[in-house]
């Protein structure tokens, strides 16, 4: 028996029947699920867990593509399968340049839905494994001292202990330990490692 990935696939549609039989689908095939009728009970139900979302295009009040660009304003990163009626290719199309991962026209085959839906999860877990990456990694940052944030700095920007140590007016030997304790504190094991932890925490 196959094991169902982790995360849950939230459905905003605002056909009752329709989301219906979909939650049925999904949690026949052993997915977690929770539905909306509507963008805006998702916005007030949506507790920030991790999943992909079966997004209609078509809704009164807040539409697909409008919800799709408040999600982008907040900053949260769920992947977006958009359903599409007749007639809205090019509303669907639109969504997928502003980054849903993919759409599909109803009705639509049981089978390439809950594909589809696979490969929604598992980008949902890579994610959150991301997310959780940064956090551990902003961690560490906020765990150095001033001086060794600022080591760290020129460190990553290319500069020798020599040019640290005249920048900063200490001497190279200090550069040195403090520089062995940015490392250690990273928790990283090459120059290369901490130089794409910098660009992870956004740091020029």
């Amino acid at each position: 028996m196959k094991t169902p990935p982790d995360g849950t696939v939230f459905i905003v549609d605002d056909d009752d029947d329709f989301r219906a039989s979909m939650q049925w689908l999904l949690e026949s095939d052993g997915l977690s699920v929770t539905s909306f009728n509507s963008a805006r009970a998702f916005l007030d139900g949506y507790d920030g867990s991790p999943g992909c979302m079966l997004l209609d295009v078509r809704m009164p009040d807040i539409s697909g593509l409008a919800l799709q660009q408040m999600l982008l304003e907040k900053g949260i990163e769920l992947p977006i399968i958009v359903l599409s009626g007749h007639g809205d290719i090019p509303m669907a199309v639109t969504a997928i340049k502003n980054g849903a991962m993919d759409f599909l026209e109803k009705p639509f085959d049981d089978a390439l839905l809950l594909h589809r839906v696979g490969l929604g999860l598992r980008q949902a877990c890579e994610l959150q494994q991301q997310k959780d990456q940064q956090a551990h990694t902003r961690g560490r940052y906020d765990s150095l001292s001033r001086r060794e944030k600022e080591v760290m700095a020129l460190v990553v920007a290319g500069r020798a202990n020599r040019e640290i140590a005249e920048d900063l007016g200490i001497s190279p030997k200090t550069v040195e330990v403090h520089r062995a304790r940015v490392m250690n504190k990273m928790e990283a094991s090459s120059l290369p490692v901490l130089v794409t932890q910098a660009a992870q925490l956004g740091l020029s």
